[in-house]
């Protein structure tokens, strides 16, 4: 067993979790720039990172943090980065080049109020951004939501695993409440952690195509320094790896497109994740993720106690979003309310699964987080 990471039990924050889990994941390099309420996260990184033979760096901006560790992925290394909102605009740009080169790595942004500046105040604000913040749109992301200091680690080694396998960032989506947040965490000896690491090609150098993979998987990834041509571009490109700029190649170049996103939804199943009890007989439903879900489900648990017929669904993927699974979850209740703290951005996702606007009921607020009893009057008012 990697001495590193012995079993042990923890009372930890949040941030430092989501640093122990990316070390047990692998990572090996972080570059990142300061903004609250993230900064934990590069400050742990920066004494952990060379304690396990890893590189810290502190970038000029978020943008070149994105770059670096794009390129240190195409070195062969797991590489993050941490923000929070303004960093993750800044980011954008970046990680749509992530998509398009097939580039794993993990992005954690532990959301603020905005617009702007905002706040340093916890919101689920971006929830949006994180699945359409890049231009163009022929392609999914996976996003995760965390709602304990447990959930930062395990999520963590989530990230880094599905990143692996599917060869594109994940953006861990926690907010200040979470990530600020100190109680119990659990780590498993490092033998028992299941890790996944990048496919390798198995064919001579000379038969090496980059892209050339099957609608649902991502191709092997030949990294700088293992002898491969390595050509990649975040131009719109053949199965060669070519950059696509007259029309007659454009059938090629549409199929490898049309991957970015068969590879995620193929595998929808596989990827998507949410924690349900109590659907059995609910009447009403309360959906919810992140800080908003453990305020759900104290206030299910009262609205249990009181004989209310009430279930609790909570998120744990929030991209990509598995409309039918959603649907055939809540098809036997007659309310579903969903709780987040926005203007109403996984509502609207709910309200198309179940194509019921009278159904779908929302519970928003602007800041912090919901209490148990806002949540349970919410459920009683419903009846």
């Amino acid at each position: 067993m990697d001495k590193r990471f012995p079993p042990s039990t923890n009372f930890m924050l949040g941030n430092h979790a989501c640093v122990e889990g990316a070390l047990a994941a692998g990572c090996r390099f972080f570059a990142g720039y300061p903004i609250t309420p993230a900064t934990e996260i590069a400050e742990r990184m920066a004494k952990r990172m060379p304690e396990v033979g890893g590189v810290f760096i502190q970038m000029e901006d978020e943008l070149a943090s994105v770059c670096a560790i794009i390129g240190a992925s195409w070195a062969g290394l797991k590489a993050m980065t941490a923000t929070s909102g303004p960093g993750f605009s800044l980011m954008q740009e970046g990680i749509g080049y992530a998509v398009a080169t097939e580039t794993p790595c993990v992005i954690v942004n532990v959301q603020r109020i905005g617009p702007s500046t905002g706040s340093i105040f916890g919101q689920q604000a971006d929830i949006m951004q994180a699945r359409w913040g890049t231009h163009g749109n022929c392609h999914e992301i996976i996003a995760l939501a965390p709602s304990s200091v447990q959930e930062m680690f395990d999520l963590t080694v989530d990230a880094f695993n599905l990143s692996e396998e599917y060869r594109v960032p994940v953006i861990l989506l926690t907010e200040a409440s979470v990530s600020h947040l100190s109680e119990s965490l659990a780590i498993q000896g490092t033998e028992e952690i299941k890790i996944v690491n990048r496919r390798k090609p198995t064919v001579p150098p000379e038969s090496f195509l980059p892209w050339d993979a099957a609608e649902n998987e991502a191709p092997p990834m030949a990294t700088f320094g293992d002898g491969y041509r390595v050509y990649y571009t975040g131009h719109l490109h053949t199965g060669e790896g070519y950059p696509v700029l007259s029309l007659p190649k454009y059938p090629l170049a549409e199929k490898a497109l049309k991957r970015l996103s068969s590879k995620i939804r193929l595998n929808i199943d596989k990827i998507t994740r949410v924690e349900t009890r109590y659907l059995h007989d609910a009447v009403t439903i309360v959906v919810s993720y992140g800080s908003s879900a453990r305020a759900a489900l104290r206030a299910v648990l009262e609205g249990k106690n009181a004989g209310i017929k009430v279930g609790y669904l909570r998120l744990i993927t929030v991209w990509p979003f598995d409309h039918a699974k959603i649907r055939e979850l809540c098809a036997s209740a007659d309310k579903v309310i969903v709780a987040e703290v926005n203007n109403g951005q996984i509502f609207h996702e709910i309200e198309r699964s179940i194509g019921s606007s009278e159904k779908v009921v929302p519970l928003l607020k602007l800041a912090d987080t919901h209490t148990p009893s806002e949540i349970l009057a919410k459920i009683e008012e419903e009846m």
